[in-house]
């Protein structure tokens, strides 16, 4: 699903921040340019969302690590 039309950024985006090690508001922000000019903002404000998206992926990976 989009979070954001903006951007075209989805929810396998963040997540994929999330793997990467993009865990705060901060660093999501910066990463997708949610405060670039062409951005309407509105992702912004669901941003606690994206960060807790992003997190969960974190815990996932952490929680099933790949077996050799």
């Amino acid at each position: 699903m989009y979070v954001c039309l903006c951007k075209g950024l989805t929810e396998s985006d963040v997540r994929a921040a999330g793997r990467q090690g993009f865990l705060t508001t901060r660093q999501i922000v910066a990463e997708f340019g949610l405060r670039d000019n062409g951005c309407c903002g509105r992702c912004a404000k669901n941003i606690h969302e994206l960060v807790s998206l992003a997190k969960s992926q974190l815990e996932t990976t952490c929680q099933n690590p790949v077996r050799s």
